[in-house]
Formats: C-alpha cells, structure tokens, sequence
C-alpha cells in the first residue's frame, strides 16, 4: 500500500461532492425529524429552514383551550388519562361543574350515566370517567342528530325536541283579533244602561230584544227566528235564558215576566207581582228571580203555584241580577250603588252588603274558578270593577277602568274576565286575574257597549250598544286546547 503524501491529499472535485451529500443528509434527517449529528453546522441549518418547502404539507391546526373543564366537558383529553391537576382545578374552581358536563353529554352525545347525578364534585367527576369514550366532535357521518327519531334537523333548538329537560316553559302569548269577526245590524236595540236585551243559550241560540219584540239567532244554522211581538202596549226590557236552554223569560216595561217554550215557541208562564219595568232576570236550577224599576227582587218556583217570595233590601231601581255557579247565593245591585248578597234557603233578607261602588251596579259576575269570588262594576260616577269574597263578606280588589262599567263576564277556560264600557270610552277590555293586566283592549263600537253574553263554548262574546249592532269577538282561549269553535257561528246573517 502506498503512503506517500501525495496520495493522501483529496482532489477538490470530490471534496465538494462530499459536502453536498452531506447537506442532502442533513436536509433528509430534518425532514424525518431524526436527530442531527452534534458537529453539524448550525448556522447552515438556521439559513436552511429559512428557505421556503417545495413538499405540500396536509394537516389540521389544533388550537388547544387551556381551561381544564374544557378537556373535562367534551372529553377532548381522554378522563382515564385525565391529570390530578384537573382534579384539583375542578374541585377549588365553582365555576367548573361537572354535573353540567353530565347533562351535556347525556343530551348532546347519548351518553348517560349508570347513577343519578351526584351532588358531590368527587362523584361526579368519577363518573365523567365512566363514560365511554365518545368525542363531541368528529369527522364521522354517524351522529347523534342523524338518528332517527331523536332530533328534528330543522328545529329551532340543536338539543331536540322530544328531550323533556330541555323544553322551555315559556309560554307563547295568545293574539286576541282587534276586530270583530262579524256584525250583525240590530235596528231598534235601546240605548239603556239598565236594560238587558241580550242573552246565549247553552244550546248556540242567540236571544235578542229589539223594541216589542224578541227574536232567536242560530249560531249553526245562522236562521232568525221572531218568538213574539209584545206591541202596540208593551215593550221588552229583559232576555234570560234558562239553565237548560228550554225556556225564555222575557221582562217586560207593564211589570210582567212572560217564559217562552224555545221548541215550540208558545209562552206557558206570566208571573206577576211587579208594579212597573222588570230590567233584569237570574235562573237558578229550578227557578227564575227578576229585579224591578219597584225596588224589589222577585223569587218565582215553576215548580209551584205558589206567590213569589219578595226581597226587600234595595232603595232603588234593581238593574243587576246574577246567582252563584252553585245555586246557593244571589247577588243584587241596584241604582243606590249597593250590592246585595241573599242566601234564600237562611232567610229573604241579605247577609251581606257592600257599600263601596260610588254609582249604580249593573255589572255582576260569579267567578267559576273560586267559589265565593264576585266581581262587580260600576256607572260613570264610579268606573271601578271591584271584586269579593263572599264566604270571608270582604273586600279583595279594585280597578279603576277610567270609565263606566257596564258589563262583566267570566270565562270558563281560563282565569280571565271581560268588561264592556260605556261613558266615555265605548271599548270591550280582556283581563288577566288575579293580577288585573290587559290582554286586550277593543274597540269598534261607536256608542255605550251595553249588552254582552258569552257563546256556549266559551271563547266567543257577543256585544250590543246603541249603534244598533251586535258585534261578535274571539277572546278567550278554548277548553283543553280544542281551537275549533264548538258554536260553529255562521257569518252570513243579519237581523233586517
């Protein structure tokens, strides 16, 4: 072998061939992430990763969250592998709450756990670890609102709507129509405060007096029917219907009180004992009182043939009249602002009065929710709806309407009450009891809304003034939910 050295000594060219190769390398082992000999060059290997890749690089960018409920909540770090300084956060930390993480993958992932939730952070966080592991989100198609049945894709909520636990107790308020969704003409209709000329039976038939006479609306079929014409010497002032629908009673301005067979429409009563106009009229279950212009309170049995008991407590006109939804009280109010209350089975003279309206009571009506609960309006000089409680004989509530108070009615599918006014606002007014707030307030009326009387069914009023014309509205919502009108009121019919 040679020595010499001359043969030691490397030509240039292969020097440099060697020192590329060597760069190569470098460059492959940055590539593969291999570590680097100890001698490289550092200074060629900062110039180096400076230069931009040719090699297309596809991948994810991960912005990881430096919270720990956050791996703990959707189970991005797996909770077997969770550290003890999770833990710890978790249980010096209110804000973090692992039974909320519970709740969220219940509903979000499906994933329940096998115990009730558990008040304590240590439990709770033992059983996050149970879970299996499922991630909240992924590049699988498989997911939890895929799922047939479990999720509406459309919904307006991403929890589902068939979860119970997330269904909101919200309720949508209900629209009450402005308007009314018909009029009928009622040429002749008194312009009166202390008549009631308006009444609906149980069976959707409409009574209406109209001067001397009377006439019977059919809600279904829309037919007009004239029951009797009390001319030329008498004219009508009161309209009630029987509890069942088969009688009228029918008040006259002699004093009278005609009761009228609705199916055959021939009259098979005249009760007598009033001296001049008889303005307003209760049934009870088996018998029929009227108050008069005379001051008193006449209780008629049809049973009997016997004189009808007399109540004497009023120093004036009787304009309002109105048993209790269980026959057991009547109450009275009169144009000497008092309100009566009579238990006819203890004695014929009242047990109670009260004193506080400030104008004449007309409007008088049993609340069907609560037994003992009266509410009552007064005129113009007055304008208060109060409301009492007969079995305590106090007074609960009053509300200044700002006008006069001629009607009130409750509604039998909801703990509401509507009132007509006249003097000097001529609007129909929806309440809310016990709070006393205005669903509603509407008006179309041009003059006093003096008469009102409630469908069948309960959602729909009728209401009459001296305009002539009796408008119909929707505004108490439908028993149970049934949104169809059970009266099924015909639009097509007017009384000319």
């Amino acid at each position: 072998m040679d020595l010499s050295a001359e043969n030691c000594v490397t030509p240039p060219r292969q020097l440099s061939v060697e020192m590329a190769d060597m760069t190569n390398h470098k460059r492959e082992c940055r590539r593969q992430l291999l570590p680097l000999d100890e001698a490289a060059d550092d200074a060629q290997v900062k110039k180096e990763a400076l230069l931009p890749s040719k090699r297309k690089v596809f991948s994810h960018r991960l912005v990881p969250t430096r919270k720990y409920q956050s791996l703990v909540e959707y189970n991005i770090q797996d909770a077997n592998t969770a550290s003890d300084r999770i833990t710890t956060y978790t249980l010096d930390h209110d804000e973090v709450n692992p039974g909320y993480a519970l709740v969220l993958q219940s509903v979000l992932l499906g994933m329940e756990p096998t115990d009730p939730i558990s008040p304590d952070k240590h439990v709770q966080l033992d059983q996050l670890k149970q879970l299996p592991k499922k991630k909240l989100f992924r590049y699988e198609s498989e997911g939890i609102f895929e799922q047939e049945g479990k999720a509406d894709k459309l919904g307006l909520s991403p929890l589902g709507q068939d979860d119970p636990d997330c269904k909101s107790d919200r309720k949508v308020p209900r629209r009450i129509p402005k308007s009314p969704y018909k009029v009928l003409d009622a040429p002749s209709l008194a312009d009166d405060f202390y008549l009631n000329l308006v009444d609906w039976s149980s069976e959707n038939i409409l009574a209406v007096g109209l001067g001397a006479c009377v006439y019977l609306w059919n809600a279904s079929t829309s037919t007009v029917t004239k029951l009797c014409d009390l001319s030329p010497m008498n004219t009508v002032c009161s309209v009630a219907f029987s509890q069942r629908a088969a009688y009228l009673s029918i008040g006259t301005v002699m004093g009278e009180v005609q009761v009228w067979d609705v199916q055959s429409l021939k009259k098979t009563h005249t009760l007598t004992g009033h001296r001049v106009r008889v303005g307003t009229m209760s049934w009870s279950t088996t018998s029929l009182t009227s108050g008069s212009r005379d001051r008193f309170v006449l209780h008629h049995d049809l049973r009997k043939e016997t004189t009808a008991h007399k109540l004497v407590g009023h120093t004036s006109e009787v304009c309002g009249l109105k048993w209790s939804t269980d026959d057991r009280q009547l109450a009275s109010g009169g144009n000497d602002n008092k309100l009566l209350i009579w238990e006819l089975r203890a004695s014929e003279t009242p047990i109670v009065g009260f004193e506080e309206h400030t104008a004449a009571v007309k409007a008088i009506a049993w609340s069907p929710h609560q037994h003992g609960l009266l509410a009552s309006g007064g005129g113009t000089a007055d304008r208060h709806i109060r409301f009492w409680s007969t079995t305590k004989e106090q007074s609960l509530k009053a509300i200044d309407t700002g006008s006069q108070v001629c009607n009130l009615s409750w509604s039998k599918n909801a703990n509401e009450i509507v009132s007509t006014h006249g003097y000097s606002q001529n609007q129909v007014v929806v309440w809310k009891y016990p709070d006393m707030t205005r669903l509603s307030t509407l008006t179309g009326h041009s003059s006093r809304v003096l008469y009102l009387a409630v469908s069948p069914d309960g959602q729909t009023i009728v209401t009459g003034a001296g305009d002539e014309t009796l408008r119909f509205w929707s505004v108490f919502p439908p028993m149970n939910g049934h949104s169809a009108r059970g009266n099924n009121i015909s639009t097509h019919s007017n009384y000319r």
